[in-house]
C-alpha cells in the first residue's frame, strides 16, 4: 500500500490479502470506529415541537444545510443536503398525548 494516499481500490486489494485473523482485527476496529461516528452524530441530534403547526422536526446534521425537501406520504418530509443525504424528517399533524413529550434515544447495534 502506498501510504495515507492510496485510493479505496488499492486498501480493498491490500485487505484481501490479510489473514484471517489480522482480518478479524480489522473489521472490529472499523466497526467500533463507526460506532463512535454515530455516537457523534446522535449527539448532536435536534428535536423541535411545534404545538401550533402540530409538527415534529428532527434534525440529524445542521439544518443550514438542508439543499432539498421531498414528501414521502404518511405526512413526513425528508430533508436533505446537496448530496441526497437525509439530514432530517418532519412529521406533520403531530400531536404530544401528554403535557409533556418525552424523548429517548437509544443505539442499537447489529
Amino acid at each position: 500500500m502506498k501510504g495515507i494516499h492510496a485510493n479505496i481500490e488499492e486498501i480493498k486489494n491490500e485487505i484481501t490479502l490479510l489473514p484471517p485473523e489480522e482480518f478479524a482485527r480489522l473489521r472490529k476496529w472499523v466497526d467500533e470506529y463507526d460506532a463512535g461516528l454515530w455516537d457523534k452524530q446522535m449527539a448532536q441530534v435536534k428535536v423541535f415541537y411545534d404545538r401550533t403547526g402540530n409538527t415534529l422536526t428532527v434534525w440529524f446534521a445542521n439544518p443550514q444545510d438542508e439543499y432539498v425537501s421531498e414528501e414521502t406520504g404518511d405526512e413526513v418530509i425528508l430533508m436533505k443536503d446537496k448530496s441526497g443525504r437525509v439530514i432530517g424528517f418532519e412529521k406533520l399533524n403531530f400531536t404530544a398525548g401528554a403535557d409533556q413529550m418525552r424523548v429517548a434515544f437509544e443505539t442499537v447495534t447489529a
